[in-house]
């Protein structure tokens, strides 16, 4: 079975490693231009009446962001948030070329999932009452992605920071490292 294994991989493996895509930062965009994508959409529906009605159990039973309707409204709430997410999103977007922008964006979306996520154990009628907890019903299965998206946010803010830190990690997106080659120079 090994070998059946390796000799199917093996080719595949080849590729990727000829292409460059296992020796740059593909996983790091990829998981930073999913951010942007998703804050574009979820930013998008908050302009909409459907969505600003989706939200009142999210928003009423937030132990971080119960203060949205009593200072911008029900409709106003749902706009703040839009104008939220597409500012981090813009922000995250930017830190292709200057990690200082993403760490701002990056930092944005984790409280943002940390907003979001604090709503879970408050969140009414979240668990089967027949099968308890962790058997979710209701809003609570939805709010769950959202554990994965705190996640990816501290690792984008955590890549920034990194990045800002290290002179020779903080370069546009698409230049390439400096190659660094293990053969002396035949004039030493």
């Amino acid at each position: 079975m090994n070998a059946i294994l390796n000799t199917a991989i093996s080719p595949f493996v080849l590729i990727l490693r000829r292409s460059g895509v296992l020796t740059e930062d593909i996983d790091y965009h990829l998981v930073r231009v999913s951010m942007v994508i998703m804050f574009c959409f979820f930013g998008y529906q908050k302009w909409w009446p459907y969505e600003a009605e989706r939200l009142v159990p999210f928003i009423s039973n937030g132990p971080l962001i119960w203060w949205l309707y009593p200072v911008f409204g029900h409709q106003g709430a749902s706009w703040f948030l839009g104008v939220s997410e597409w500012t981090f999103g813009a922000l995250l977007l930017a830190g292709f070329w200057d990690k200082r922008l993403g760490i701002i964006g990056a930092a944005g979306s984790t409280a943002t999932f940390i907003a979001t996520v604090t709503i879970i154990p408050f969140m009414p009628d979240g668990w089967d009452p027949a099968a308890g907890f962790p058997a979710m019903t209701g809003n609570v299965p939805f709010l769950m992605k959202d554990v994965v998206l705190l996640a990816v946010s501290f690792y984008l803010l955590k890549q920034d920071v990194v990045r800002v830190a290290s002179p020779n990690m903080n370069r546009p997106y698409g230049a390439r490292r400096p190659r660094v080659s293990f053969i002396p120079d035949r004039n030493e």
